[in-house]
């Protein structure tokens, strides 16, 4: 039986992943509600969005003391956003709690291999809520659905 038909038969939601011109896997999502892209990271702890980008994902934002470091930057100004809802295909989670921070040094990492900048990325934090499944060969990862008990 193929992973595809034993993973949605077990709940999993199936969210395709574009490889761009970095090696990275970029994936679509929806913040609040409004649609972004963004890269799938399993080695960045939290998920994040760019600092600028905050009003336009509906965010909340309040002060953070804690500094970022990642991708070649480190001691990063931080800020962070709660209680956000967040929908990949049909895997959504409604208490995300997102890091702010300026990723000019990812977008232009990007821009110089020729790939689009992004919104934000896909983190541990999400791929662990979902007991993700990353099926490299045929660029798509799993997200088990989420059910909540009343």
């Amino acid at each position: 039986m193929k992973l595809n038909s034993i993973l949605k038969r077990k709940g999993y939601s199936k969210i395709k992943l574009k490889k761009i011109n970095t090696n990275h896997f970029e994936i679509e999502a929806k913040l609040n509600g409004v649609n972004g892209r963004f890269i799938l990271d399993t080695g960045a702890s939290n998920s994040c969005v760019e600092i600028t980008l905050a009003i336009k994902f509906k965010l909340k934002v309040t002060d953070s003391e804690t500094k970022a470091a990642g991708a070649g930057a480190i001691g990063m100004e931080t800020k962070i956003a709660q209680k956000n809802t967040i929908k990949l295909k049909d895997w959504k989670f409604k208490n995300l709690n997102l890091v702010l921070l300026d990723l000019t040094h990812v977008n232009t990492a990007l821009t110089e291999h020729h790939a689009e900048t992004v919104d934000g990325i896909i983190g541990a934090d999400i791929l662990e809520k979902g007991n993700a499944i990353i099926d490299y060969k045929n660029k798509c990862v799993y997200l088990e659905k989420l059910v909540f008990k009343h």
